[in-house]
């Protein structure tokens, strides 16, 4: 995997920034996009002893953005071989009757237009070279529908729905695409969808052990570095403790 380079969106914290610590492991270059900067840079300074490394500060919900941030790319950092589509967010817990049409917005915005954005501003270098890699980040919410996930959940099946789709385009040019989807994973994500309440977040985990982001990374580094006549397309992971999204065995 040495020279290759990766794009990860959402790399300043979560599954993102587990990922470009993993790969920084196994030589892999890394262009860190994501909106905290000093987050960004902390990263990049903690990895550039390992492997080149570039960030990127831009919103995925802002077309322009994404894609000037994209085209500012130094040379060297231009062939982008894998783009690991992480971004995401989930906003409230709320019946659809009771819903908060901002956190609609904020999550179709981000799981679903982003994701097609940065997918737009990439794949047409990975169609030139007949060459390319995309991991989008889904979830078991694009497996299922639990109770008050609704629209949270129609984001992630959507982001299901679009990694079949571009697993079929792009099929021609012998681009791998693939999906990982995970449950349960302990990362500031319930601290956002419950807008910093932080008792309600860390409830979320309590009783059981839930997957951690490291877990997840060592998964997409799995599925990043098999043959290239091998292309995991779907792939679902849980901490044994889950069931489904309703079901986990939690001990008090």
């Amino acid at each position: 995997m040495e020279n290759k380079t990766a794009l990860i969106t959402g790399a300043s914290s979560g599954i993102g920034m587990a990922t470009a610590r993993e790969f920084a492991e196994k030589g892999i270059n890394l262009i860190l996009c994501g909106r905290r900067q000093e987050r960004l840079d902390a990263l990049m300074v903690e990895l550039n002893d390992f492997v080149l490394v570039h960030t990127l500060n831009f919103d995925v919900r802002n077309k322009e953005e994404v894609f000037a941030a994209i085209q500012s790319l130094p040379p060297e950092f231009s062939k982008i071989d894998i783009l690991i589509n992480n971004a995401g967010n989930a906003h409230g817990l709320d019946p659809v009757d009771e819903g908060n049409t901002d956190d609609w917005d904020a999550m179709l915005d981000i799981n679903v237009k982003g994701l097609l954005y940065v997918s737009k501003a990439i794949i047409p270098q990975m169609v030139e070279r007949k060459n390319g890699h995309i991991i989008n980040i889904g979830s078991t919410a694009g497996k299922e529908v639990y109770p008050k996930g609704n629209v949270y959940c129609a984001s992630k099946h959507a982001v299901d729905a679009i990694n079949q789709g571009m697993r079929i385009d792009l099929n021609q040019y012998g681009i791998r695409v693939g999906a990982v989807n995970p449950g349960m994973v302990e990362t500031e994500f319930s601290e956002v969808r419950f807008k910093g309440d932080t008792e309600k977040a860390e409830n979320v985990y309590k009783g059981f052990e839930p997957l951690k982001p490291k877990d997840v990374a060592e998964i997409i580094y799995f599925v990043v570095s098999r043959p290239p006549h091998v292309n995991i397309a779907d792939l679902v992971v849980m901490s044994t403790a889950q069931a489904t999204s309703t079901i986990v065995k939690k001990e008090f």
